[in-house]
């Protein structure tokens, strides 16, 4: 058995080299902060997402907060059309003054080359505690936006509250991450949103907070985004969560674990993501209790998967990049990206062949910094740790 592990592990590090075909000029990573506790326009700044258009454009997505998890919280974007060496001054995508507006979880339609961004909205007084126990004003709410020209401009957000949130929810919250587009044959071009809520449990073992649990779900669009519904609820223990297709259409939902287990859990769907597996414990990907981001590699050889989290069983710290090439039923090849305090990322594919991963990160604590990095595959297969621990 070990050495068939070693002979599978051989071939994945040279399915990988293999595919690193990237100019010379690309070897040496890109660092960029795009947002830091440092800069004016917010208290801070949280919640990554990375996404690339079909223009081949960079979107950075981000919470600009005035406080913590509820509150004035605005949506804001940074653009980049040079694969990430420079980033445009930032855009507000959705200021409601005090009240929050938070969770981004973009799209592209690929038929059309709209991008759809996701995004949930309380009242600012409301808390996240409140709002779970159903104490609250109001609950949390479902947003929708698109964009046509690459980024640069968004419609008025839209409630999906009558068609995308079920009455019982409390919390509610898109990705945070991104969404994708599907391929196969069978379900292709429909459009599918991670998202996570709370939910009044029927048995006490679901509980996570008093008699409330956690769950996740998507939602689902097979008219270019012009309609969407729900699919069905997993649960228990799960929220926070990313999505991505296997090669036999398969979907395959990882998500943030309450089971106190310290590794993530996963779901499977074998209908577009209509109906979902019960969740099943990921032990091979070890995490404390946070949010973490997965991709397919489209444009390498294998077209592995990649994961990243902080890969730790305490704590939120060790931003680390794991690779599959066998659909997920195991995990190797883990690289340190930054070993200091870290927590949500987010990862793309870019344009150029490299990998690009966005991340929050400090000296002192996760949330100091709002970091991108691109850098070459043939990194992962790199002993050492990508960035040093003096962060830009």
């Amino acid at each position: 058995m070990k050495i068939l592990n070693l002979i599978l592990l051989f071939g994945c590090f040279t399915l990988l080299y293999a595919s690193c075909q990237t100019p010379k000029t690309s070897d040496k990573p890109i660092v960029q902060v795009l947002w830091s506790q440092a800069d004016s326009s917010h208290n801070n700044y949280r919640i990554p997402s990375l996404l690339v258009t079909p223009q081949h454009t960079l979107l950075a997505f981000a919470e600009g907060r005035e406080g913590g998890d509820s509150g004035d919280i605005d949506i804001l974007l940074r653009r980049s059309t040079d694969q990430g060496r420079s980033w445009e001054e930032q855009i507000v995508v959705w200021d409601d003054g005090p009240n929050t507006c938070g969770n981004p979880c973009p799209v592209v339609d690929q038929t059309s080359g709209r991008i759809y961004l996701f995004m949930t909205w309380n009242l600012g007084s409301d808390s996240e505690d409140a709002i779970i126990r159903k104490q609250s004003q109001q609950t949390r709410i479902p947003y929708l936006c698109y964009s046509d020209d690459d980024g640069q401009t968004w419609s008025e957000p839209i409630s999906l509250k009558t068609t995308c949130k079920d009455p019982d929810w409390g919390w509610y919250a898109t990705g945070p991450g991104v969404g994708i587009q599907l391929q196969a044959a069978a379900y292709k071009n429909r459009l599918v949103i991670p998202c996570n809520n709370s939910y009044t449990v029927e048995q006490d073992a679901e509980a996570v907070k008093g008699t409330f649990g956690y769950g996740a779900h998507v939602l689902l669009s097979d008219d270019g985004g012009a309609s969407w519904r729900m699919s069905e609820l997993i649960h228990p223990k799960v929220n926070e969560s990313q999505v991505v297709e296997l090669i036999d259409g398969t979907l395959m939902m990882n998500m943030r674990s309450y089971h106190g287990k310290s590794c993530r859990a996963v779901s499977y769907s074998h209908d577009g993501g209509e109906s979902w597996s019960a969740p099943e414990l990921a032990p091979h990907l070890v995490e404390s209790v946070c949010q973490a981001s997965t991709i397919r590699l489209s444009n390498h050889a294998g077209r592995p998967l990649l994961f990243a989290n902080p890969a730790v069983p305490q704590g939120r710290t060790h931003m680390s990049i794991q690779c599959s090439f066998d659909e997920a039923k195991s995990w190797s090849n883990s690289k340190l990206i930054y070993a200091g305090p870290s927590a949500y990322s987010s990862l793309a594919e870019l344009p150029n062949g490299q990998i690009g991963l966005f991340f929050e990160a400090g000296q002192d604590h996760p949330y100091e910094k709002m970091v991108f990095v691109s850098f070459n595959p043939n990194e992962l297969i790199q002993p050492g740790t990508l960035l040093s621990k003096q962060l830009p």
